[in-house]
């Protein structure tokens, strides 16, 4: 079994290693994925406010039937 030949400090070494390429490979692709997603956000925000404005000017149904 391979695991009786290392010690558990290599072991955790390695751990350790694989985490922090993950994190060095992955976070790119994360950070752009972000800025995608607060741009995206950042378009519509000024949609809503114009469909709100747009809504507040038209009549509002006040449930009494006329």
């Amino acid at each position: 079994m391979i695991f009786g030949r290392l010690s558990f400090s290599q072991i955790a070494l390695v751990t350790l290693i694989g985490v922090a390429g993950g994190v060095y490979v992955y976070k790119p692709i994360y950070e752009q994925y972000n800025k995608e997603q607060r741009l995206l956000k950042e378009k519509k925000e000024p949609q809503q406010l114009g469909e709100q404005k747009e809504n507040s000017n038209s009549k509002t149904d006040c449930g009494c039937h006329h």
